[in-house]
């Protein structure tokens, strides 16, 4: 009932979304993501702009140090000028690890303060950890095998992989890869904003299980990074100990 409840709020959130949003097409640990936001809360920011642009040239210096190169990138996204912008641009390229998902969040930062320059409109922005295009956003998803045991059979596997890649294409969506494991299978897909996540994956189940039943009505939907093996036998194990309790409530 929660689940349900969470999907419901999602998706209303992405109904009501005006036409002027733009999605962070790369993928970028939500971890440094909240951190980047957090330093977009200080006061002094827009103050020091100007002046952090003035001492660009630090980012580009191996002997200046993590944080301060930090501090100046996220300082120039809001110095409402294009070779701020043009600035960010070359840091991204020439740049590596966790400064560059830094530079990227700057960069994409600026590029929202020119759109709304130009336009004279506030614009929205997107981002999850695994990122997206156009209008598409990124998710996980894994798919949980009846037989936990066993990996699915050559046919199981192509009959998923067939009817997800026809469910995509129903509501415009990507097909990025596939995985399979002992127990469960794991994909990357990408779905316009609109497209109602769950009841995608949950045709796909139905669709299959019509051949034999193999695979568990319950699954796994993240956008938020690509879940390893053991974080995932974590979740199901999880699953299993929440369904466990609320039979012994009963």
């Amino acid at each position: 009932m929660e689940e349900d409840k969470y999907y419901q709020n999602i998706q209303k959130a992405l109904e009501d979304l005006p036409d002027n949003f733009s999605i962070l097409e790369e993928r970028i640990d939500i971890e440094v993501q909240m951190k980047y936001f957090e330093y977009t809360k200080e006061a002094a920011r827009q103050e020091n702009a100007e002046d952090s642009f003035e001492k660009r040239e630090e980012l580009f210096d191996d002997s200046v140090d993590e944080e301060r190169k930090k501090e100046i990138l996220t300082a120039i996204a809001v110095y409402d000028d294009v070779k701020a912008y043009r600035m960010l641009e070359k840091f991204v390229k020439e740049s590596e690890g966790l400064l560059k998902q830094w530079g990227i969040l700057a960069l994409q930062e600026s590029r929202m303060l020119m759109q709304s320059s130009l336009l004279d409109e506030q614009q929205v922005f997107i981002s999850t950890g695994l990122g997206g295009k156009g209008k598409k956003l990124r998710y996980f998803v894994v798919f949980l095998s009846e037989d936990q045991e066993e990996l699915l059979s050559d046919t199981q596997q192509k009959l998923l992989k067939d009817e997800l890649i026809f469910e995509l294409k129903k509501h415009e969506g990507i097909f990025e890869s596939m995985d399979f494991m002992e127990g469960f299978s794991s994909t990357l897909i990408m779905l316009p904003l609109n497209v109602e996540v769950k009841s995608v994956f949950q045709n796909v189940i139905n669709e299959c299980n019509q051949y034999g039943g193999f695979l568990q009505e319950d699954l796994i939907i993240t956008n938020v990074k690509v879940l390893s093996r053991g974080e995932i036998i974590q979740l199901i194990h999880q699953k299993k100990s929440e369904k466990n309790d609320e039979l012994d409530d009963e």
